[in-house]
């Protein structure tokens, strides 16, 4: 496994109307503390990203929650993570998640993960890094994004190596064996972004 120590998981801070999303963010935190793999993530103690957290605490994992300050109180900042950083905006916790982590994995979630997933995206197109990007894609939620990636592709917006920026699995129980197939990373630009 390509030196896989801690995985940066965006997803929603709200639990959705389906009860199988708060099931599959618990499994993945239970996971994650099996395997010995930190999760960083956003800091909030809400939704998808307080039960994936509170999970993988449970199974004795470790956890880094970042959070800006304007949403530590509304988001209830998880102050019991084993790191907890209150950053002063969102762009600092997004650059500070990046630096935090080894990969990057987009569970269900709405804006805040859509934009946070197509920016790691975009950095690894510019070549600014070169860390694995899971998206799960359980239940089809993330159908509609890769539709429209087709859609640019087919519109000749970007090329077709823009599918192979990402991999896309169906269940978080595919995450872990599937970063165990890649090949390691470069250690000396794993955190080349600028």
């Amino acid at each position: 496994m390509a030196h896989i120590n801690s995985i940066c998981v965006y997803c929603g801070s709200r639990f959705g109307r389906n009860n199988h999303f708060k099931n599959i963010a618990a499994n993945f935190g239970d996971i994650l503390a099996r395997e010995k793999i930190r999760l960083v993530y956003g800091g909030g103690n809400v939704g998808l990203m307080g039960v994936i957290a509170n999970a993988v605490m449970r199974g004795g994992g470790q956890v880094t929650g970042i959070i800006p300050k304007h949403l530590d109180e509304e988001e209830v900042g998880l102050k019991e993570a084993t790191d907890f950083y209150v950053v002063d905006n969102m762009h600092e916790r997004k650059r500070m998640m990046f630096d935090h982590s080894d990969a990057f994995i987009a569970l269900p979630g709405s804006i805040g993960t859509l934009d946070e997933t197509i920016e790691v995206i975009t950095w690894k197109q510019l070549q600014l890094h070169n860390k694995p990007i899971i998206i799960v894609n359980v239940d089809n939620y993330w159908q509609p994004f890769l539709t429209l990636i087709d859609k640019f592709i087919h519109e000749e917006f970007t090329s077709s190596k823009t599918r192979d920026l990402f991999y896309v699995v169906d269940t978080v129980e595919d995450v872990v064996p599937l970063l165990k197939t890649l090949p390691e990373i470069d250690q000396e630009t794993k955190n080349t972004l600028i």
